[in-house]
C-alpha cells in the first residue's frame, strides 16, 4: 500500500469534538494516558476514528439488551489492533445508556474454569472494576444500592403517606423491606437467586442500623470473597457462596438485578483472552472453553437477560485449530464467519468482529486530532501543517523494524512526546521530529512498511 498526498485533502481544518467540548480532566487523561501506552479511560471521542461502523454496532447491540435480550461479541485483532480501545468505548456508549460495566483482564490467576479460586477470582475482579457513569472508576456496587435504597424508601414514604424516612418507625422499615423483596424475589427463579436476596435484605439492615460490618460482610459476599459456607452462614445466614463452580450463576443474577432497579443492564469486558488460549493443560483449556460455550448458548436461547458479553482475543485465540476456540468443535461451529465478508463489505451483526487496519486519512486524522488536544491543554498556540504530520508518520513507519514491530501507540507515544519537546523549547529543530519534508515527497511507487498502517492499538 502506497501513501498517497490524496488521503490527506480535504480533512477537517478542525476537530469538531474539541471546539467548545473538550475538557481539562479529558485532555489530561488523554495525553497521560497515550504517553504511557494505555487507553485513557475518558474522553475517548476526541480520539476516536476509524471505529464508525463498530461504534453503530455497538449501540445496536445496547439497545438489544435494553430490550431484555442478551448478546456475546469476540473482538479479534492482532497486539495492537485497537481491541482495548474498542472496549473503552463500548463502557463510555454504555455509560450514556445507563448500563453497568465490569471489566476483567484474564492473567495466570483468573479464568473462566478452575481450581483453587482462579474463576472465582475473575468474578471478583469484574465486581471490584464494576462501574457506572456516577462513580466510573469502579467499586460501583455500594453506590448502585444504596441509591436503590434511597429510591425505594423515597417510594415508600410517597406511596405510604409517611411524612419523612422514618428509621425509627417499624411499619416504615416493614413496608420498604416489603418493597426491597418486591424487587428482589423477581431474581428467585434464577440458580442463586434466593441467598442473594438474603444478602440484600442483610445490607438494608445494616443501612437501617447503621451497622457498617454487616454492610461489608454483605459486599464481602456479593463480591465473592469468602472462602468457606460456614463462615458466610454464620455471618450473614445464608446457605451458600459465590466459588469457582457457580460464579457466572452470579453474573447472570446480577444482570437481572440492575435490570429491575432501573438499570439497562450489565456489560462484562472480558480483555486478554490469549490467556486462555496459552493455558498448557489441554483439559483444563478445554473446560475454560466449554464456560464459553455455556455463556454463548445461553444468549442465543434467550436463558439470560440484560447481559453484554464481549471477549477480545488476538487471531490465535479464535482460529488455532489446535488450542484455539476452534480446536473446541461445538465453538467452531458457532463462531463461522460470514463467507461474503470482506475489509470492505463487514458483517459486525455476527458473534465476531475482526478488526480492521486504520486507514492512512484515519491515522492522520488521529495525530492532527492531538495536535489541538496538546495546544488546548498547555493553553499555547501550535502551528503542525499537515505536511509535517505526513512526514512524521513516513518517516515512523521507514524505520528498520517497523514493518514486524510498530504500533500506532509506538506512533503515538513518539508523537507527544515531540509535541512536549515544542511546547517547551519553541527553538527546537522541528525537522528532528518530523523529518525532512522534501524527502517525504519523493516516496518509491511501493513502500512495503506502509502497511503498517493496520496497527491501532492506543
Amino acid at each position: 500500500m502506497k501513501i498517497s498526498s490524496k488521503c490527506f485533502k480535504d480533512l477537517p481544518r478542525r476537530n469538531r469534538f474539541v471546539a467548545g467540548k473538550l475538557r481539562k480532566k479529558d485532555s489530561t487523561a488523554i495525553l497521560n494516558s497515550l504517553y504511557g501506552g494505555v487507553v485513557p479511560n475518558r474522553g475517548l471521542e476526541h480520539i476516536m476514528v476509524g471505529r464508525k461502523e463498530e461504534a453503530t454496532q455497538i449501540l445496536k447491540d445496547l439497545e438489544t439488551v435494553k430490550d431484555g435480550a442478551s448478546v456475546i461479541k469476540f473482538i479479534i485483532g492482532p497486539f495492537g489492533s485497537g481491541k482495548t480501545f474498542l472496549q473503552a468505548l463500548i463502557q463510555q456508549v454504555a455509560f450514556s445508556e445507563k448500563f453497568v460495566v465490569g471489566k476483567v483482564d484474564f492473567d495466570a490467576n483468573r479464568r473462566l474454569y478452575g481450581s483453587e479460586g482462579k474463576a472465582v477470582a475473575t468474578y471478583s475482579e469484574m465486581m471490584k472494576n464494576l462501574a457506572v457513569a456516577t462513580s466510573p472508576d469502579g467499586n460501583a456496587m455500594p453506590m448502585i444500592l444504596d441509591q436503590w435504597i434511597s429510591d425505594v424508601q423515597t417510594k415508600t414514604m410517597q406511596e405510604k403517606g409517611y411524612g419523612s424516612v422514618a428509621y425509627d418507625n417499624p411499619q416504615f422499615i416493614i413496608d420498604v423491606e416489603n418493597e426491597i423483596a418486591e424487587t428482589a424475589n423477581k431474581m428467585d427463579r434464577l440458580v442463586g437467586g434466593f441467598d442473594f436476596v438474603r444478602v440484600l435484605m442483610q445490607y438494608f439492615k445494616g443501612f437501617v442500623e447503621d451497622n457498617n460490618s454487616l454492610q461489608r460482610n454483605a459486599l464481602r459476599w456479593l463480591r465473592g470473597e469468602y472462602s468457606t459456607k460456614t463462615e458466610a452462614r454464620g455471618d450473614l445466614g445464608v446457605r451458600d457462596i459465590i466459588d469457582d463452580s457457580n460464579f457466572y450463576d452470579y453474573i447472570k443474577v446480577i444482570a437481572q438485578f440492575v435490570r429491575q432497579i432501573g438499570y439497562s443492564g450489565l456489560v462484562v469486558n472480558f480483555d486478554e483472552a490469549i490467556n486462555l488460549y496459552k493455558i498448557t493443560h489441554p483439559q483444563s483449556r478445554d473446560k475454560n472453553y466449554e464456560t464459553i460455550l455455556k455463556i454463548f448458548n445461553d444468549t442465543l436461547q434467550g436463558n439470560v437477560s440484560g447481559l453484554y458479553i464481549i471477549f477480545s482475543g488476538t487471531p490465535e485465540f479464535l482460529e488455532d485449530e489446535r488450542r484455539g476456540l476452534y480446536s473446541y468443535e461445538a465453538i467452531k461451529r458457532r463462531l463461522v464467519l460470514n463467507k461474503f465478508e470482506s475489509n470492505e463489505f463487514r458483517d459486525l451483526s455476527q458473534p465476531v468482529i475482526k478488526l480492521t487496519p486504520l486507514k492512512q486519512e484515519e491515522l492522520y486524522l488521529l495525530l492532527k486530532n492531538l495536535v489541538e488536544i496538546h495546544a488546548f491543554h498547555y493553553d499555547y498556540e501550535l502551528k503542525v501543517s499537515g505536511e509535517e504530520i505526513r512526514s512524521f508518520i513516513i518517516r515512523e513507519y521507514s524505520r528498520p523494524g517497523a514493518l514486524e514491530n510498530l504500533t500506532t501507540s509506538d506512533i503515538i507515544r513518539t508523537f507527544i512526546g515531540g509535541l512536549n519537546i515544542l511546547q517547551q523549547n519553541p527553538g527546537f529543530d522541528r525537522s528532528k521530529i518530523f523529518g525532512e519534508q522534501e524527502n517525504a515527497k519523493s516516496l518509491p511507487p511501493k513502500n512495503p512498511v506502509v502497511s503498517r498502517f493496520s496497527s491501532t492499538k492506543i
